[in-house]
């Protein structure tokens, strides 16, 4: 019944290869009202074997995003959208990015933690996995206080780190981080930001969203009630990954609607079992 699908990647994006209206066409397909692009934008990402930037063309992005919004507007909605992969010293770098175009829906992420990024092995050689795992969230936090001129409007995969980690999340229960999560979720509420559910953490095997279930209930009792859904998706075939398991699991986390957003302003729907 969730028929939005707001996090997704096409060739404008360093690790997809894939056109933007293959992913279009793949949203008809499945028969959902509505998809978001949101492409990388990672100022400063690392050298590395992948030859992966993570910078993006905007103009480009956008005159293609406008064609397939014209093109397809009686089939589907499409939004346009960005992933900011946030980091305290890119602030104002951010700022002009999301000042200087007109954005449905920002998410803000980590993907580097001091200069690592957790999918690349060298993380989790310097960090085992309970370091690792700490040190992430706690780089969301620094990320959360310092870019405060950034307007996103939710932070992406919370817990992002997990689906990497040697382990992935056998070892993870939420109370040994509470008090750094606890921090996150206080200030992404305080600043009237809300947190995505990603459902590739169910592709990478995790038998949970990213974040974990827990990590929502959390969120909704310290009155988070902002939640957008994304599937993470770079190829079509990943599009609106096991939406059919996130109803329940967001009804038992005490959810009964998810947010779309729209020239960033937020508006809800009804989760229906």
């Amino acid at each position: 019944m969730i028929r939005s699908d707001c996090h997704l990647h096409s060739s404008f994006s360093s690790d997809s290869d894939t056109p933007m209206e293959h992913m279009v066409l793949r949203g008809i397909e499945l028969g959902l009202t509505s998809v978001c692009m949101t492409e990388h934008l990672d100022y400063d990402y690392p050298p590395n074997e992948e030859g992966l930037d993570f910078l993006l063309d905007f103009d480009s992005y956008y005159k293609e995003y406008l064609r397939l919004k014209d093109k397809y507007q009686d089939k589907i909605e499409l939004f346009f959208g960005i992933e900011l992969g946030l980091m305290p010293h890119l602030d104002a770098r951010y700022q002009k990015v999301t000042d200087s175009y007109d954005f449905d829906f920002v998410i803000g992420s980590s993907h580097l933690v001091d200069g690592m990024d957790p999918y690349e092995p060298e993380y989790f050689q310097k960090y085992d996995s309970r370091q690792g795992v700490r040190r992430y969230f706690e780089s969301i936090y620094e990320n959360i206080t310092s870019c405060r001129h950034v307007d996103y409007q939710v932070y992406g995969h919370l817990d992002y780190v997990i689906r990497y980690a040697p382990d992935k999340n056998t070892f993870f229960h939420f109370a040994d981080y509470q008090d750094i999560l606890d921090e996150i979720l206080i200030a992404l509420i305080k600043s009237e930001k809300g947190i995505e559910v990603n459902t590739a953490g169910l592709k990478y095997g995790l038998g949970q969203p990213n974040p974990h279930i827990d990590i929502l209930k959390r969120y909704r009792e310290l009155g988070g009630s902002i939640l957008t859904i994304g599937s993470d998706g770079h190829k079509p075939e990943h599009m609106a990954y096991d939406f059919h398991k996130l109803p329940a699991i967001l009804k038992e986390a005490g959810f009964d609607h998810y947010t779309l957003f729209r020239k960033r302003k937020p508006y809800e729907i009804p989760i229906l079992l």
